[in-house]
């Protein structure tokens, strides 16, 4: 008599994963070995979002045109769960097309930089949904129904998104992502053409193996928390979780080689950082300080023009005001929780102008800068104190054992 039920059918998570691999590989130049690792993983990741807290976004970014991040998308358009490949969509479009859980896409946006980049709108409303999309708790509130009957109800717009564009995204877009900074082929790198008749079809065969496997390990993978490389928390750590736990659970050589793609990109992310235009400011105003107590604005102002590769000689067309200066220092606070503000600063037995003190800025530099060089100046090191000293009280600060009185700070002069 014949078994009507039919074999279970497994597969080798790591094998498939390298053959998901060489399948890019045929088609796709990346940068470096972690951006192949880290594609492959979000490749798999998609089969499983309901088993992770949230999904990262990732983003195939250049500076030209023809350097790959279309063929990049239309490689994973053939691999992941119900594709949705876009050039435009509107809010409502990608709040519809998500909400419904059972039939959710994966939706892959090519020429974002039409979407968000500097000659486009704010788009904050997409922007918004994008963001709340990364977590699996996200949702987006709508009012539904009629005239005075309408109530407000809230979808779910969890879903695995993968970016195309030229420069940059919006900073909240970015903290969400894994970014692979492509570029042109060189003359020695080749692919193999693609040909959506008969690549597609390769693709769909890894992608039924992709999701075969994805099932055999779902249970193993619900409320997993894979183990960090050292240095890697907060935002990259919620990005990088679910790929981890892919990699942990496909086994192989994929834990080792994912933990050593997290430390490379995430470290290549923060080098590549420009951060907001505020945190340059105050990044800038600490290596003009260099140490220094006080600085008049008007010397800060020429110091700031002065500097390569910054915005201040030209911000909104013309060089960086005392007025521009004073509007966006305000935006953050001194060790009291005080607005920075410019404050007068004597010039001589008479007269005074206004400036800043270090002491004001100190806070700021702490929370919002990245940390010294351990192989800064010897003055920079004496600020770094400064500021230790000037946040903590004396029975808190780390060199309590040491007595020595601390520096006067001065006293603002009246308005």
């Amino acid at each position: 008599m014949t078994d009507p039920t039919p074999p279970v059918t497994t597969e080798d998570g790591a094998a498939v994963l390298d053959d998901v691999e060489k399948f890019h590989r045929r088609f796709n130049v990346f940068p470096s070995e972690a951006a192949y690792t880290a594609v492959v993983l979000w490749d798999a990741h998609t089969h499983l979002l309901d088993t992770f807290e949230s999904t990262p976004r990732i983003a195939f970014l250049s500076p030209e045109p023809g350097s790959g991040k279309t063929r990049a998308l239309e490689i994973i358009d053939t691999l992941t769960p119900r594709s949705m490949f876009t050039t435009d969509v509107s809010p409502a479009a990608l709040f519809r097309s998500v909400s419904d859980p059972d039939a959710r896409p994966t939706v892959l946006f090519d020429e974002v930089d039409a979407t968000f980049g500097p000659k486009a709108g704010g788009n904050e409303d997409l922007r918004g949904l994008i963001n709340s999309g990364h977590r699996r708790s996200g949702v987006v509130h709508r009012c539904v129904g009629d005239g005075s009957t309408q109530t407000v109800q809230a979808f779910p717009v969890y879903a695995a998104l993968a970016m195309g564009g030229l420069g940059d995204l919006p900073d909240t877009i970015m903290s969400r992502s894994i970014i692979i900074r492509m570029r042109r082929r060189a003359p020695n790198e080749k692919v193999e053409p693609f040909r959506e008749r008969t690549t597609a079809p390769e693709g769909h065969a890894l992608r039924k193996r992709l999701a075969t496997w994805a099932d055999s390990v779902r249970g193993t993978l619900q409320d997993s928390l894979p183990e960090m490389p050292d240095g890697v928390t907060d935002r990259p750590a919620d990005v990088w979780e679910p790929l981890l736990a892919v990699a942990d659970a496909a086994g192989g050589h994929w834990p080792e080689r994912a933990r050593a793609a997290c430390v490379q990109l995430v470290t290549a992310a923060k080098a590549n950082d420009k951060g907001s235009v505020g945190i340059r400011l105050l990044s800038d105003l600490r290596e003009i300080f260099d140490g220094a107590e006080r600085m008049l604005s008007a010397e800060l102002l020429g110091r700031l023009a002065e500097l390569d590769d910054a915005p201040w000689a030209d911000l909104d067309g013309k060089p960086i005001t005392a007025r521009a200066l004073a509007r966006m220092l305000g935006d953050y606070v001194t060790a009291d929780n005080d607005p920075i503000k410019p404050r007068n600063i004597k010039t001589g037995s008479k007269s005074s102008a206004k400036g800043y003190y270090a002491s004001d800025l100190a806070d700021a530099w702490l929370r919002y800068c990245r940390p010294l060089s351990p192989q800064g100046s010897a003055t920079a090191a004496t600020a770094a104190t400064a500021q230790v000293r000037a946040l903590f009280p004396v029975a808190d600060r780390p060199e309590v054992a040491n007595t020595d009185p601390l520096p006067a700070t001065p006293a603002a002069a009246a308005p």
